[in-house]
């Protein structure tokens, strides 16, 4: 198998579902029964085998590890679901904003053509 290979590019891809509900679970230090919790509460949605199984992503394990640590603390799951959806809105809410925020400084700094200069700049 060659590095290009597509079974390479599916390791290396966060959101390929590799991994069992077993799997998960075990990896996760929990039950299958928190991964279909919070599924239910529509924090993850699990991809689904051919004969019905769920099958999980690396990207959708360290949702399900966030929302763990909240219950472990003691935040109900419902309730911690919703922080970590709220935290993910957050995140990139700000991430486009400093997009928004680059582009006006990049904007503001290089005016472009036909302004700034002519006749009517710096005299009063």
């Amino acid at each position: 198998m060659t590095a290009d290979s597509p079974l390479s590019d599916r390791l290396d891809d966060d959101d390929y579902p590799a991994y069992t509900m077993g799997r998960a679970a075990e990896m996760l230090g929990t039950t299958p029964g928190f991964l279909r919790a919070i599924g239910e509460a529509r924090l993850i949605t699990p991809l689904r085998s051919e004969g019905g199984h769920r099958r999980y992503s690396r990207y959708q394990l360290r949702i399900a590890a966030r929302a763990r640590e909240l219950v472990d603390r003691g935040t109900p799951v419902e309730a911690a679901c919703r922080i970590v959806i709220l935290e993910d809105q957050l995140e990139e809410a700000q991430r486009i904003n400093a997009e928004y925020r680059r582009k006006a400084k990049q904007a503001s700094e290089d005016p472009g053509p036909g302004s700034g200069s002519g006749a009517d700049s710096g005299s009063a």
